[in-house]
């Protein structure tokens, strides 16, 4: 197997990063070396699956910590597979661990009172996250969309048993099962007694003798898979999807894990997105400003048209009841905002000089109310100074 970057150097973020900063430097780089901005480009393609890959153990807690302490033995089962299960008799490491810190409660409870759950009890497989970046219009409208992803799936050779064809696990003689076993301890307040991991199964409860030869007696696969996405509309940047039972296979027959998407959003050109309310800048002449006109303006249904007023300003905000985005998973619409931006004429002829001078002289200063406003205000505070 080839050798894997270290996580936190994919990501360009020490060990001791917070949850916050981890997801930036993921979402920054995973906008990098999505192949939809990078066509054609396979070392961004492969940076983008590595990115991905390093945000998935590495935003799950449980799998940060396993990666934390064992590194990438102890969260990909296949991974150093080749020495024939890694000096654990066979048993997934991913399970024992699960085990270990997700199955009881107050380990190293006193007295054996410490709950401990049965580590052959059916449990939920891990989840998967992959980004997903959508245009402006995929994501107002909805869309289908399908991502690739790499799932632990049970071993078709041996059921997920992780024993080879023809036998089976053994319960192991030390904690009869149980996976865990009682030490006593001699301390300054007496003999003490608490439960810990049964050493000889790693906490399994089971030893496998033969492993099965094609997942190393992890029980499980790696494989890839496409998988169809229905993008509901009105999804916003940064929101996530899950989709149930996409994730990895679940342990001891438990179900499977979920497909967790993180949405990017590319932005528009033209329009700018505020929640479910749209907004767009449309210019108009100087003229459509000042007598009113009938102009075309774009919402994300396509072109209406809107009369504006005589005498509107630069600047003045029209509003479009119902013309925004759908509510996700929901009724009724945002709405779109018109801001009018009113374009001043450059490079005029002599003659059009000429008569723009002439129209100036024939208006009067209750033509301008803004400026006879602001005058008056100007002399009331500066009279007499």
């Amino acid at each position: 197997m080839a050798e894997k970057r270290d996580y936190y150097e994919v990501l360009g973020v020490s060990k001791t990063a917070s949850d916050d900063e981890i997801k930036s430097a993921y979402r920054k780089l995973a906008k990098k070396y999505h192949p939809d901005l990078n066509p054609g480009d396979k070392e961004a393609e492969e940076r983008f699956k590595e990115v991905g890959e390093a945000y998935e153990v590495l935003s799950d807690k449980q799998k940060k910590a396993r990666y934390d302490q064992f590194g990438h033995a102890g969260v990909d089962p296949n991974y150093g597979a080749g020495a024939g299960a890694g000096g654990f008799g066979g048993v997934d490491l991913n399970d024992i661990l699960g085990d270990l810190f997700g199955g009881f409660g107050g380990f190293g409870g006193f007295g054996g009172g410490a709950r401990r759950a049965n580590p052959n009890a059916p449990r939920k497989g891990a989840d998967i996250r992959v980004s997903l970046v959508l245009s402006f219009m995929e994501a107002v409208h909805g869309c289908k969309k399908i991502v690739t992803v790499n799932t632990q799936d049970v071993c078709s050779e041996c059921g997920g048993s992780g024993a080879a064809k023809g036998s089976t696990p053994e319960t192991c003689p030390d904690c009869k099962g149980s996976g865990f076993v009682s030490v006593q301890q001699r301390t300054p307040f007496g003999v003490m007694q608490s439960s810990q991991p049964c050493r000889r199964c790693a906490g399994k409860g089971k030893i496998i003798k033969t492993p099965c030869s094609k997942c190393h007696g992890t029980g499980k696969t790696t494989s890839s898979k496409r998988v169809e996405i229905t993008i509901p509309a009105g999804i916003d940047d940064d929101q996530n999807l899950r989709v149930q039972g996409k994730g990895d296979a679940g342990i001891n027959g438990g179900p499977n894990g979920d497909l967790i998407v993180i949405v990017t959003v590319r932005p528009d050109p033209m329009f700018e997105r505020d929640r479910y309310d749209v907004h767009v800048v449309v210019p108009i002449t100087y003229s459509q400003a000042v007598m009113g006109d009938e102009v075309v303006v774009p919402t994300i249904d396509g072109k209406v048209q809107y009369t504006v007023p005589e005498g509107t300003q630069s600047g003045t905000t029209f509003r479009l009841r119902g013309k925004g985005i759908q509510y996700v998973n929901g009724r009724g619409r945002g709405d779109q905002y018109v801001h009018v931006e009113v374009e001043i004429p450059k490079k005029l002829t002599k003659t059009q000089r000429e008569a723009l001078k002439h129209f100036e002289e024939t208006l009067k200063e209750e033509n301008y109310e803004k400026r006879k406003g602001f005058f008056k205000t100007l002399k009331e505070k500066f009279e007499g100074k």
